[in-house]
């Protein structure tokens, strides 16, 4: 039998993945107690308030412990994984043996050794939640979407005493049913192992759409072959797509039938957003102003552009001329792309552009930015706007892509809708909202013609933003997408 000494047991702590969040979901464990694993080896995708991420071990060894199972959210700083770097046969055995906890919940709750001994005393989910609590730093403050934390003096304290290990908490939505049995569990993350991620990926497969056949619900390869379907043909369209990124998928719940009430946790993403958007609009004094316009000429010129060899392989649609008349509007009045510093009670007046692309995933609202927009050529631009998509398209948005935006573009269009009035992405002074594109009755040259027409919103800051340069920004773009060539004028 082997004997593992403290020694030779290292503990893998949860990182701050997110340039200043406090916590993470541990979304899929890749490894189970008695695998060998090696530098740099992934043993885990963790889900942060920004972005999924893969954890790669960095010790070669043993696994003799998982401390907390799949579903569960853990404070960072707090320990995940314990690797035997001494590298140990498998199985249990030796002096001080590590608390394990099965990827799948228990039974009853897990214990927690209070010495080697005498007997586990168990520990209630409540109880081990706050002892996780204390090993973070207390000055730390939550976390909005595209923001670190507040700075703090505040430093975490070593944790000391034995590892607590917590049952399960499964990641599902929690239905009330009104007499008529037990509804299915529906998960906010269609369960798949990578290799098979990367096939429905390949295959332009949406995971959620999938049918799982394999054990637990997890999706199989089959599944996802099963699933493909031959294209229908394109239908001619008259309104070229205005789209950051595809919807998020439907969440599956059961009819009204069976049901009367269906719950959502709120996490990751979602609640970031949520405390983003209360913190904005109760800070910043929103003032929304909008513009009806024809757009015709633009949507022509994007035709051309489809075929100019400059753009081959490009993403060219309507937000790639929106975007870029946002950005000219900006160079001519440059105020507006300001910040407000409450503590020094100063306007602080940005000299580049960070340009955010709202885009709606399956994991809920981010806001990735395309830096230094302003200084990007219109081919550059559009490979930018294409690669954001894709990466948030294919959930990989990195946390560092949604720091640091100045102003923000959100297409509601995309959904049939007209106009809104979108609130701030905080620390930024404006944002531009793009309803669809509508063929209507509009008076061109004296006479009423069809004409492709839209209407834009700009929500902006009215601590540093006035009416008259709200309306002058507003103005402008409306000006250059009805006349594209001042792009060439103006620009």
């Amino acid at each position: 039998m082997t004997t593992m000494t403290e020694a030779s047991v290292r503990e893998f702590k949860m990182p701050d993945v997110g340039e200043g969040l406090t916590e993470a979901e541990i979304l899929k464990w890749y490894v189970q107690p008695g695998d060998t694993v090696t530098d740099g080896q992934v043993v885990c995708e963790v889900e942060t308030a920004k972005a999924a991420v893969e954890l790669p071990i960095p010790y070669d060894g043993v696994v003799r412990a998982l401390h907390f199972p799949e579903g569960t959210t853990v404070d960072v700083g707090m320990s995940i994984i314990a690797v035997d770097v001494a590298g140990g046969a498998g199985g249990q055995g030796g002096d001080a043996p590590v608390a394990e906890v099965p990827a799948q919940a228990p039974a009853a709750p897990a214990q927690v050794p209070a010495a080697p001994e005498k007997k586990a005393e168990a520990v209630k989910p409540e109880a081990a939640k706050a002892q996780a609590a204390k090993s973070v730093g207390a000055g730390r403050q939550p976390v909005l979407v595209g923001y670190g934390v507040a700075a703090s003096s505040t430093k975490r304290r070593p944790r000391k005493g034995p590892e607590i290990t917590v049952p399960q908490v499964p990641d599902t939505i929690r239905t009330e049913l009104n007499g008529h049995g037990a509804a299915p569990a529906v998960k906010d993350r269609p369960l798949a192992k990578p290799p098979v991620r990367k096939l429905a990926k390949d295959l332009g497969v949406d995971l959620a759409t999938v049918v799982p056949s394999g054990p637990d619900g997890v999706i199989t390869r089959e599944d996802v072959h099963a699933a493909v379907t031959p294209a229908a043909p394109a239908a001619p369209v008259t309104q070229a797509p205005v789209t950051a990124a595809p919807a998020p998928a439907p969440m599956a719940v059961p009819s009204y039938d069976s049901v009367r009430e269906t719950r959502v946790p709120v996490k990751g993403v979602r609640k970031a957003t949520a405390a983003a958007m209360v913190g904005s609009a109760f800070t910043a004094p929103h003032v929304t102003e909008f513009v009806t316009f024809d757009v015709t000429r633009t949507l022509k010129l994007v035709e051309e552009l489809r075929q100019d060899k400059d753009m081959q392989g490009l993403r060219v649609n309507p937000l790639l001329l929106i975007a870029k008349a946002l950005l000219v509007a900006i160079k001519r009045n440059p105020e507006i792309n300001a910040s407000w510093d409450e503590a020094a009670q100063e306007i602080v007046v940005k000299h580049y552009v960070n340009l955010g692309i709202a885009a709606a995933t399956p994991r809920g609202l981010l806001v990735p930015n395309i830096k230094d927009a302003h200084a990007k050529t219109l081919p550059q631009l559009a490979q930018s706007l294409g690669e954001l998509v894709s990466t948030a398209r294919d959930g990989k948005t990195s946390p560092a892509a949604m720091q640091g935006g100045t102003v923000t573009i959100t297409n509601v269009g995309v959904f049939g809708v007209d106009t809104g009035t979108p609130i701030l992405n905080p620390g930024e002074s404006a944002i531009l909202a793009v309803g669809a594109i509508r063929l209507q009755p509009w008076v061109h040259k004296g006479k009423v013609k069809p004409r492709q027409v839209t209407t834009l919103a700009l929500s902006f800051d009215h601590r540093l933003v006035d009416g008259e340069l709200g309306s002058k920004v507003l103005a402008d773009v409306a000006a250059i997408l009805e006349q594209p060539k001042k792009l060439i004028t103006w620009g």
